[in-house]
């Protein structure tokens, strides 16, 4: 495979992953959790560089995880507790984490192999470079291999909880009457979230983790009103934002994950314009043709 097929793959790889999780993120009307988590998770990463001295895949999830539940509880411990409302307080956590890893990248710079521009704007030009050996023979990138990874454990997560999750998304009190155990299915959902930012962290970079988590759900989510057609509709999305943010990149010489973003946001603006039930202009015409049906029937003015 080429460098430019790697880079698609592994676009579209994250994208999957993302959209995924993030439908559940949306439909519970807590999209901006992925942006908290995006941002707070980097302590974690820093702190799990310190202990181990390496970036190998399995310290920085943990890390990663444990700092993701950890702003699931401070966001849920704020707005129940603080008198906070539910966008306050992940901005109060959200900024307060990742305000901490960045203090802890430039302390520890001489020591930690990180680059907090890095986490925001990612290298996926660059991922395809990071190849993974299997004694002298390659086998891909090394991105491909994590969010491969992380793809499979989300859809092995969903497909098992698919029952619960939807319960919990839709109406946690009914889900709660019936045994369903609702925290622990929420933190079970940002543990998996916090996972998916830290495996796209190096690639595509936090930003883009943000718009992917965020702006394919919401996509496929004006396009149907089953949440099975929901999470194939957002994976879609998201690779399609993929393959065309890479085309787009490589058309104007630019960076593929702002590309990438722009195409996602550009097939929202799509569907939010023409989808058949929430489309604004079907809305229009609908309007205008039920006003032509009451017209005549209306007595004329003076009659």
């Amino acid at each position: 495979m080429t460098i430019g097929m790697w880079i698609v793959l592994i676009g579209c790889l994250a994208s999957a992953s993302c959209a995924l999780v993030g439908c559940f993120l949306v439909l519970q009307r807590q999209a901006m959790m992925g942006d908290a988590i995006s941002h707070s998770v980097l302590p974690g990463i820093v702190i799990a560089f310190l202990l181990t001295g390496s970036r190998n895949t399995l310290p920085m999830l943990v890390g990663a995880g444990a700092l993701g539940l950890i702003t699931a509880f401070l966001t849920n411990a704020l707005e129940r507790h603080g008198k906070l409302q539910s966008d306050a307080s992940m901005g109060v956590t959200f900024t307060w984490l990742f305000a901490i890893g960045v203090i802890l990248v430039s302390a520890f710079a001489g020591q930690v192999d990180l680059d907090a521009e890095c986490v925001l704007y990612g290298e996926i030009e660059n991922a395809p470079l990071n190849v993974v050996f299997m004694g002298d023979t390659p086998i891909g990138p090394r991105a491909a291999w994590i969010l491969g990874a992380i793809a499979i454990a989300n859809v092995a997560f969903i497909t098992l909880g698919y029952r619960q999750l939807k319960l919990c998304a839709f109406d946690p009190a009914l889900a709660a009457a019936i045994g369903i155990n609702v925290s622990l299915w929420h933190y079970l959902l940002m543990g998996f979230v916090s996972l998916t930012t830290v495996g796209a962290f190096e690639s595509v970079g936090a930003i883009l983790v943000v718009a992917l988590l965020v702006v394919p759900p919401n996509t496929a989510y004006l396009l149907t009103d089953r949440l099975s057609r929901m999470l194939v509709l957002s994976v879609l999305v998201g690779m399609a934002s993929s393959v065309g943010g890479y085309f787009l990149a490589a058309w104007l010489d630019g960076s593929t994950a702002g590309a990438i973003s722009v195409v996602s946001g550009l097939l929202f603006v799509l569907a939010a314009l023409f989808s058949p039930a929430h489309g604004a202009i079907p809305k229009y015409f609908a309007r205008r043709r039920a006003i032509r049906g009451i017209a005549p029937e209306l007595p004329a003015a003076g009659a």
